[in-house]
């Protein structure tokens, strides 16, 4: 790649930036279009759902007679906002008795970035509103004043009263030791104030997702509306860019409003149907980083036979947590795959090899860094037989160097091109090297390597643990901080990113250096190596300071080792092994695949020389 080319690619590549940069909305331009976008169409959306609802209720009174609905819950209609708590060791709820419904719930482990208890939602952040049905229209329970009745430390019923022998309860029971509430609806004495037909209800519930980290753009990565299917896989909507959903003709277990740590998440034991789910960006600054909508109904007895068993998770993203709320169950939750482990063979190993060995770790006591750092090392050491593997394979074809430098010289025109490679192949066939041999080795650890970079993000153990200088290992560690902001890289400057950059670079030149084997390079292919670990500080600037930590501290194990290998390898014995590996070959039988191999490249030198002579005539 020679200057000017060079030049064109950093002037057009500084133009794109400066034009995205330049051309970009301002805050209130944004603004303005996300208030247009939520005001009137939202609303309008909201009224015609209630109008299907109501009309899909009223199809099954056709045939009953006429409720007088303005009188059902009369008693309820006016009172005074009041609240009860049920609390834990773990988590404190408060629920409201205007609509029943879960008004905040508070962790009592976890802390914010203020150093208090960390609070999920409260007041207006979030919203419950169900629906029932009786022949005029849709009775919602944010309309109504509740009862609290039966209260204990850790349960209380919220009743709906429409006379003294007819009510609705809603019954919350926060489990010890857990972070789960189980809630169940049920009406008593309601036959013929509801529709005795209609044997859903409709829910709609909202939650702005507050910003509970200080890097509110990887909280953003991790922060999603997920859902899980009955009898299928979990899923989620995009955490990158506004998105609705609606699941027709499936049924939902649970839907998860999903913070990077943290979940709200609604369970339906006889399960979701008709789900309309959304998620919205906020504004960045406004203290919270997404605004989760989901309606959905499900199963209701309005003559009061069964109730409507459902549960609420108010707590930590915790894999063994969640996990361990499929035992004893015959239908599977699988809550855990609210933590994101990465793809499936890479999640398989961080499920039964990478979370196992942590917790082992992490019961001795050690600091989360040094617990990190032990977990790197592990990691190195069962890759090992792979990296040893690819070194060999590099280092036999390096040793050929000179006779692969005899053949270049001894074809040294572009047209010869395919002459040369058939020779340096049967080279390395007469040594027995084979140029892919270290290529299978590389992919069998990768996974291993990429296991333990998709755990580390989202093990909330690293949240708001120290090392060093950095004082989560959670976010980013800003020891560097900017008083401007470059584009694609922010205001602040990682050391644990600058560190990686470092010794990415140098792992670069040792991983070059090693596969030097003589033959040419792609034009511009040196550059571009050398280009993608500057490109890794800007991509990994923003990221947590435990997964650069992780990175910086795997590739200096990766240098190091280089080193130790080049200087324990003796060359010159792995040459005098291949010519004994020559020797031998040349009184064996080819293999299957070395016979073909060989026979094609006489085919094709053969079809060269033909179109040769074609050409001359």
């Amino acid at each position: 790649m020679d200057k000017n080319t060079i030049i064109g690619l950093v002037l057009i590549g500084l133009l794109l930036i400066g034009f995205s940069y330049f051309s970009r909305p301002n805050e209130e331009q944004v603004a303005a279009w996300q208030r247009y976008n939520d005001s009137i169409a939202v609303v309008q959306r909201e009224e015609e759902a209630l109008r299907a609802k109501t009309a899909a209720a009223l199809a099954n009174e056709k045939a009953e007679e006429k409720i007088d609905s303005t009188s059902t819950f009369f008693p309820a209609l006016q009172g005074e906002e009041s609240f009860t708590t049920i609390e834990n060791e773990l988590v404190k709820v408060v629920l409201s008795n205007k609509g029943g419904r879960v008004y905040s719930a508070t962790l009592k482990e976890y802390y914010n970035q203020e150093k208090e208890p960390l609070v999920l939602f409260s007041d207006k952040d979030a919203s419950m509103n169900f629906y029932f049905y009786n022949k005029t229209g849709a009775l919602q329970t944010k309309d109504y004043y509740f009862k609290p009745i039966n209260q204990t430390a850790n349960s209380v019923v919220m009743r709906l009263i429409a006379a003294d022998d007819s009510y609705i309860d809603f019954a919350y029971t926060l489990l010890p030791e857990s972070y789960m509430v189980d809630f169940s609806i049920k009406a008593t004495g309601m036959e013929d104030k509801l529709s005795s037909t209609t044997n859903y209800i409709d829910i709609a519930w909202s939650q702005r997702a507050r910003q509970q980290e200080r890097g509110s753009t990887y909280e953003n990565r991790l922060s999603n509306l997920s859902y899980k299917l009955t009898s299928d896989d979990s899923d989620h909507l995009s955490e990158s860019k506004d998105e609705d959903k609606s699941i027709e003709g499936s049924r939902l277990d649970w839907i998860a409003f999903k913070n990077q740590f943290f979940s709200s998440v609604f369970i339906a034991d006889q399960s979701f149907e008709k789900g309309k789910l959304k998620s919205r960006m906020e504004q960045q600054g406004s203290g919270y980083i997404k605004n989760y909508a989901a309606e959905m109904s499900t199963f209701f007895d309005p003559k009061g036979n069964e109730a409507t068993t459902m549960h609420f998770y108010f707590g930590p993203n915790h894999y063994k947590t969640l996990k361990a709320f499929d035992k004893g169950r015959d239908h599977k939750w699988e809550l855990d795959n609210l933590v994101y482990l990465g793809w499936p063979v890479v999640r398989q190993i961080n499920q039964w090899f990478t979370i196992n060995i942590f917790d082992w770790l992490s019961s001795w006591g050690l600091s989360m860094g040094i617990v990190l750092l032990l977990m790197t090392i592990i990691v190195k050491i069962v890759v090992f037989p792979a990296t040893w593997k690819t070194f060999i394979s590099s280092a036999k074809m390096r040793v050929l160097k000179p006779q692969i430098d005899k053949i270049n010289e001894k074809y040294p025109k572009q047209e010869d091109a395919m002459k040369k490679q058939q020779e340096v192949m049967g080279l390395y066939s007469q040594y027995g090297v084979s140029p892919m041999g270290g290529c299978l080795p590389m992919l069998l650890q990768f996974p291993i390597l990429m296991a333990l970079f998709m755990f580390v993000p989202s093990a909330i153990e690293f949240r708001q643990e120290s090392f060093l200088w950095a004082a989560d290992l959670s976010t980013y560690d800003d020891i560097i901080k900017l008083p401007f902001k470059i584009p694609f890289l922010g205001n602040h400057l990682s050391l644990f990113c600058l560190l990686m950059t470092i010794t990415t670079i140098l792992n670069t030149k040792f991983t070059m250096d090693q596969q030097n084997t003589g033959q040419q390079q792609v034009p511009g292919m040196k550059w571009m190596m050398y280009l993608m670990p500057v490109m890794f500080l800007f991509v990994l600037n923003d990221f947590p300071a435990g997964l650069n930590y992780y990175y910086f501290i795997s590739t200096l194990i990766s240098v190091i080792t280089m080193i130790i290998l080049r200087k324990t390898t003796n060359e010159e014995k792995l040459l005098a092994q291949l010519e004994t590996n020559k020797s031998k070959k040349k009184t064996q039988k080819k293999s299957g695949f070395a016979a073909r191999l060989e026979a094609m490249q006489k085919e094709q030198e053969r079809l060269l020389q033909e179109k040769a002579k074609q050409n001359k005539k």
